[in-house]
């Protein structure tokens, strides 16, 4: 069944979207919040099971949202202005797939409408990972893993 309008996510650039728009395009599976380890030479990037410590795993969700930047200087701050840095993302990632001008998948709660889907189809981090505070640094790369894409 078609729906009688598009979506905002079919109509709008990602730099058109309203701050609302935006986060919901947001599908909460934190694959953002995994370590990632970039390789210097050739720039690829892997990620690891490692997983930003203020990420409650459970709900997927950081809890230091609004000050995450104070408390993890590094920790990346999605923008329509970086979109062009957004190959790092998982194929998943709804900013990268509506960068790359293609729809969201039909696991992702704006379809659905629940954010169980995304847990269901096995891209949510939940149950996955290890809070990065606990593996020193330097052991980082015997956590790179291959479920990411």
């Amino acid at each position: 069944m078609a729906l009688p309008y598009k979506p905002f996510w079919q109509t709008k650039t990602l730099e058109e979207m309203t701050r609302e728009e935006w986060e919901s395009l947001c599908d909460g599976c934190a694959r953002c919040c995994l370590q990632k380890l970039e390789d210097e030479d050739t720039g690829e990037v892997y990620y690891t099971d490692l997983v930003c410590h203020y990420l409650d795993e459970r709900k997927c969700q950081c809890t230091i949202y609004e000050t995450r930047s104070e408390k993890v200087p590094n920790c990346v701050w999605l923008k329509p202005e970086h979109i062009p840095q957004f190959h790092w993302l998982p194929n998943s990632c709804a900013y990268r797939l509506i960068a790359e001008g293609k729809d969201l998948p039909l696991w992702h709660p704006l379809i659905t409408g629940s954010q169980e889907g995304v847990y269901l189809a096995g891209i949510s981090v939940r149950d996955r990972v290890i809070p990065d505070n606990s593996v020193p640094e330097e052991d980082w790369e015997e956590h790179v893993i291959n479920w990411v894409e």
